[in-house]
């Protein structure tokens, strides 16, 4: 089953054993088998109690709570962490050496770029009628993965990213209609459709990120590419950087497909586009066709994380995505 959403009010969660039973109002009760079960995301008002949240982290299950009307993350609850503490140990350590964070970062960026760049390719074979618009973007994001071999600092290496993604973005716009108003990554607030379906794709990712890293025995507080930040999971957001891009085909997608139209969003009083809970339904039930093959793929990636910290070359046939 994977992942269980929750986008309707005064629910209520049990957990007798190994069976979560849910509760809704004018409707059965429905039970599920919590070893079936890799994450609940809440996103309307649900009563559990701390017995059913110590059974869920017991079962491995994540817990992701949005709140407030843009679906912001405000709680995130783990399973039991790895057992190895000489990974975090190690995790720390590296934060003081310059030789690994610059190949830990330099695999991150590649990593993306190669995922910004064969969605660009995608792109150019379905909408060529944007063809140069996407060639440019094409063309630059090339130009900044091959400077990466050259950059000789952390700095450098974030330099390129961000003008990868600038040039990405100014390409990717293009993709949607004008009508939607989405001309550039925005997030806080997100003033558009497109922008406010990309936010929350992108929280859902870190969650599963935090989750993996935790998983393995790794602090999701501590990232290189990201610096450790007062509030922020760094390494959870080092580690869904190659992954961006999924989020991204997904979202277009799903307006090439008109399963999201401009009729399920609305606006708060400060201008944020919010998506209504019909369109949620929709992008819930869309992000759980990829999300298992994400939750798997971080889960892979954060195991490789582990094992660079202890070793700065990671055996060959483990340089595969997102680390080739």
């Amino acid at each position: 089953m994977g992942t269980l959403y929750l986008d309707r009010a005064n629910c209520e969660l049990e957990l007798a054993g190994s069976v979560l039973t849910l509760r809704m109002p004018d409707a059965p009760p429905r039970t599920f088998p919590a070893a079936l079960l890799e994450r609940i995301v809440l996103r309307a008002d649900t009563r559990l109690s701390s017995s059913v949240l110590a059974g869920l982290a017991a079962h491995g299950v994540g817990l992701l709570v949005l709140g407030g009307r843009r679906g912001t993350r405000v709680a995130q609850l783990v399973g039991a962490p790895g057992k190895d503490v000489r990974r975090r140990i190690t995790q720390v350590r590296r934060l003081d050496d310059d030789e690994f964070r610059l190949l830990w970062c330099r695999r991150l960026v590649q990593a993306k770029i190669g995922a910004q760049r064969r969605l660009i390719a995608r792109a150019m074979q379905v909408r060529k009628d944007l063809r140069k618009p996407l060639f440019d973007a094409a063309s630059s994001l090339t130009t900044c993965a091959t400077r990466l071999a050259d950059a000789a600092d952390v700095a450098s290496l974030r330099g390129l990213e961000g003008a990868a993604a600038a040039a990405y973005f100014r390409a990717f716009p293009a993709l949607f209609p004008p009508s939607l108003g989405f001309s550039t990554r925005r997030r806080r607030p997100p003033p558009d459709p497109v922008n406010a379906c990309l936010s929350l794709g992108y929280t859902l990712l870190h969650g599963i990120a935090v989750e993996a890293a935790h998983m393995h025995g790794l602090d999701p507080m501590l990232g290189y590419l990201h610096a450790p930040c007062h509030g922020r999971a760094s390494l959870a957001a080092d580690l869904v950087e190659p992954w961006r891009p999924r989020v991204d085909a997904l979202v277009w997608q799903l307006f090439r497909s008109r399963e999201l139209e401009a009729s399920h969003f609305g606006k708060d009083g400060s201008g944020a586009c919010l998506l209504g809970k019909g369109g949620r339904s929709i992008f819930y039930a869309a992000w759980a066709r990829v999300s298992r093959r994400l939750h798997g793929a971080l889960r892979r990636h954060a195991l490789l994380a582990g094992r660079a910290l202890g070793d700065l070359a990671p055996p060959e046939e483990e340089e595969e995505a997102p680390w080739a």
